[in-house]
């Protein structure tokens, strides 16, 4: 599949997971927390996330309603961890995705219930009445994403940032750091999109080496970004964890360094979905290649 197939379908899987968060997320919230949970996942970011969840279900040929509840339910959750990172007890930033962060604009105690409010929500929206995701399904796919996000996940990858500020670590431990922080929901979006179809057990290690690759490339390219673009292209400030004395690819290995960590990390992906027997892995193939040649 070349970028000419690929810009179409991603286009319409933007806007279909676009219209369900419009959809999902409710305006009529008490008290203005629709408003602030809106302000905080609508209208904005990459999309990155729901984009691997369903070309992951598109790879293994499954359930796209299923799918598209997943896709938005973790784009809920990557958007909340933002909310709550931006806050001044935690990453201290004002601007997000080229606009105000979420507590600059409603307060920071409105910030804490709107990303709660969407945490919750994520889980709400994977578990529907009625017979539209098997049970079975709704609990495989809250576990992946509760373990994703979760202390082993990307809450304790948010932990271990904070503790290492001002500490000089090595790649090893950089990369333990990022493998949850960003890394582990970036590795399940691919598996939550698998595990709406049926995946042999070879094919379920594939994708999970494929989601670990791209997860941690994904953050490699974030720090290469934030030391060599404009506040203005990457819509949030940059150069700001360096400034803060946070340990970043670039300041542990160099920028050409990182580049060739990053290009190495998108070759394991492409030798994962190599090794599988996925009959329609190009989808995935392409997303890797973005993720690392993107310039925001």
């Amino acid at each position: 599949m070349n970028d000419d197939a690929f810009d179409p379908w991603a286009r319409r899987a933007l806007a279909e997971v676009e219209s369900a968060l419009e959809r999902w997320v409710p305006a009529d919230a008490p008290a203005g927390l629709g408003e602030a949970m809106r302000y905080g996942v609508l209208d904005g970011g990459k999309r990155v996330r729901p984009l691997l969840v369903l070309a992951a279900c598109e790879a293994v040929d499954g359930d796209a309603a299923a799918a598209l509840r997943a896709a938005v339910a973790v784009e809920l959750i990557h958007a909340y961890s933002l909310v709550h990172d931006d806050m001044p007890c935690m990453d201290d930033d004002v601007l997000r995705r080229g606009k105000p962060t979420v507590h600059v604009r409603y307060g920071q105690a409105q910030a804490m219930l709107a990303g709660d409010a969407m945490q919750a929500l994520a889980f709400e929206i994977l578990t529907p009445d009625g017979d539209a995701v098997a049970p079975a399904l709704q609990a495989r796919l809250c576990g992946l994403l509760a373990r994703a996000a979760g202390h082993a996940g990307m809450a304790g990858g948010q932990a271990i940032d904070l503790a290492s500020t001002g500490k000089r670590l090595d790649e090893a431990t950089l990369s333990d750091m990022h493998q949850r922080k960003t890394g582990a929901l970036l590795q399940a979006s691919v598996l939550m999109g698998a595990a709406c179809g049926a995946v042999s057990a070879h094919d379920w290690r594939a994708l999970a080496g494929y989601g670990a690759a791209i997860g941690l490339a994904f953050q490699v390219v974030d720090d290469i970004l934030d030391s060599t673009q404009a506040s203005e292209t990457l819509g949030k400030t940059a150069g700001k964890d360096a400034d803060a004395g946070k340990p970043t690819y670039v300041t542990v290995l160099g920028v050409d360094a990182a580049r060739r960590r990053a290009h190495a990390l998108r070759a394991q992906a492409h030798a994962a979905l190599a090794r599988s027997t996925l009959a329609q892995p190009a989808r995935l193939a392409l997303l890797a290649d973005r993720i690392v040649d993107r310039e925001s």
